[in-house]
Parts: C-alpha cells; sequence; structure tokens
C-alpha cells in the first residue's frame, strides 16, 4: 500500500469519526464516555495522519 492510500484511508477515518462525534454530540441520550472515546480516536487518527505527512516532507 502506498503511503498516499494510507493517507487517504485514515484521511477518511478521521471524516467518518468526525460525523459519528458530531450525530452523537447532537443526540438527546449521548453518552459522554462515548463521546470522549470518538474524540481520542480522531485525536490519535489526525495525529498519525501528521506524523505520516511530516515523514514525506524530510
Amino acid at each position: 500500500m502506498s503511503l498516499q492510500t494510507h493517507l487517504s484511508q485514515l484521511a477518511a477515518k478521521h471524516e467518518a469519526l468526525e460525523r459519528e462525534l458530531h450525530h452523537a454530540m447532537q443526540s438527546l441520550a449521548s453518552d459522554d464516555l462515548r463521546i470522549a472515546e470518538l474524540k481520542r480516536k480522531k485525536l490519535h487518527l489526525k495525529d498519525e495522519i501528521e506524523r505520516l505527512r511530516g515523514d514525506t516532507l524530510h
């Protein structure tokens, strides 16, 4: 798998988590633990994307 493909897949997962997080936050029955977990996963993906992009610049 090429680096660009991997970055695209990570970005797609990040966007999916963003949509899921938005939906969870809009829900009246939102679970704070679930929201925190989604935010943690989203941040982890963002960090991984930035790390990989940074590796390609060096």
